[in-house]
C-alpha cells in the first residue's frame, strides 16, 4: 500500500510539473536589465571588455547603501571621451556620465552613489575612436534610493548649492588631485518625510562642469543615483591655470557656482 501511495504521489508530481512547464508558470529569477540598458543608454552599440582602458573600484558589500564610493580609473586619459557609471538595478540606472576635457588628463574620478538593491555596476568608457569598453562589479546593498536624508531638510535647503574645494598631493608628479563637494539634498523622490509621511519631491543635481582656467576638466550629467551632497574627487594635468571653477545645475532650475585659487599654480 505504501509503495502504491508513493507511486501515485510521484505520478501526480510529474503531471503537475508537466503543467507548469507547458504553461510557463515556474517562477523565474529577475531578468538581467543590462541588455535593455545597453539599448537605452548606448543605443545597442557593441561594448567590449575593459582591457585596462577603464577600471571600476567598488565595495563588494556597502557599509551604507546611500553613500557607496565608486572610482573609475583610466589607463590612458587622452583616449577617453566619456565615462558612464551605470547601477543596473537602480530606478534611474545611469548614475553619472562624465565627458572629459581633451587636454584634462583625468586619471580617475571618484564619487558616491545610492545602490537600491543587489546589483551589477558597470563603468563604460567611450574612447575618442568611438569604441565602448566596460568593467563591472557586483555590489551588495539595498534601500539606498529610499534611505532617509542624513540632514534636516530645512538645514539642507538653507545651505543648498554651497561648495567646498580641496586639493591633495598626487602620487603622479605630473598630475594634481582635487575634490569638489556640493551641498544639496539630491532627493530621489523615493524618500519619505518622517514627520508628514509624505514623499519628498525629487530635487537633484543634474549637471556639473569643472574648469581649470578656461579649459574643461569634465562635465557631468547625473540624477537621483548620486548621493546626498554630491562629491567628486579627481586627478588632472595642470595647464598653468590659476583658478578652478565649477558650475552646477539642478532639476528645479537652481544654478550654483564656485571658484577657487589653485595652490602653487604657475
Amino acid at each position: 500500500m505504501l509503495r502504491k501511495t508513493a507511486h501515485c504521489a510521484i505520478g501526480a508530481f510529474g503531471a503537475l510539473a508537466a503543467f507548469f512547464v507547458a504553461t510557463g508558470a515556474f517562477a523565474e529569477g529577475p531578468a538581467d536589465p543590462w541588455p535593455g540598458l545597453v539599448a537605452d543608454i548606448f543605443q545597442n552599440r557593441a561594448i567590449g571588455a575593459a582591457d585596462g582602458a577603464i577600471t571600476l573600484e567598488a565595495p563588494a558589500r556597502a557599509e551604507d547603501a546611500a553613500i557607496v564610493p565608486m572610482t573609475m580609473r583610466f589607463s590612458d586619459p587622452t583616449q577617453i571621451k566619456v565615462a558612464t557609471l551605470v547601477i543596473d538595478q537602480n530606478p534611474m540606472p545611469m548614475a553619472a556620465a562624465f565627458t572629459l576635457g581633451e587636454t584634462a588628463g583625468v586619471g580617475f574620478i571618484e564619487t558616491r552613489v545610492r545602490v537600491n538593491s543587489y546589483s551589477n555596476v558597470h563603468a563604460v568608457a567611450e574612447t575618442r575612436s568611438a569604441t565602448l569598453r566596460a568593467d563591472a562589479k557586483f555590489v551588495k546593498a539595498s534601500g539606498g534610493c529610499s534611505a532617509p536624508a542624513v540632514k534636516d531638510q530645512d538645514e539642507a535647503l538653507a545651505n543648498v548649492g554651497k561648495m567646498k574645494y580641496r586639493e591633495f598631493k598626487s602620487a603622479d608628479p605630473a598630475k594634481r588631485e582635487a575634490q569638489i563637494m556640493i551641498r544639496h539634498p539630491n532627493a530621489s523622490g523615493m524618500q519619505m518625510d518622517p514627520v508628514t509621511r509624505a514623499y519628498l519631491p525629487a530635487h537633484f543635481i543634474d549637471s556639473v562642469e569643472v574648469w581649470r582656467g578656461d579649459a574643461l576638466v569634465f562635465k557631468m550629467e547625473g540624477g537621483i543615483s548620486l548621493s546626498e551632497d554630491p562629491a567628486f574627487r579627481f586627478s588632472y594635468a595642470p595647464n598653468g591655470a590659476k583658478t578652478m571653477r565649477v558650475e552646477a545645475h539642478d532639476n528645479k532650475g537652481g544654478v550654483y557656482k564656485g571658484e577657487w585659487p589653485i595652490g602653487e599654480a604657475s
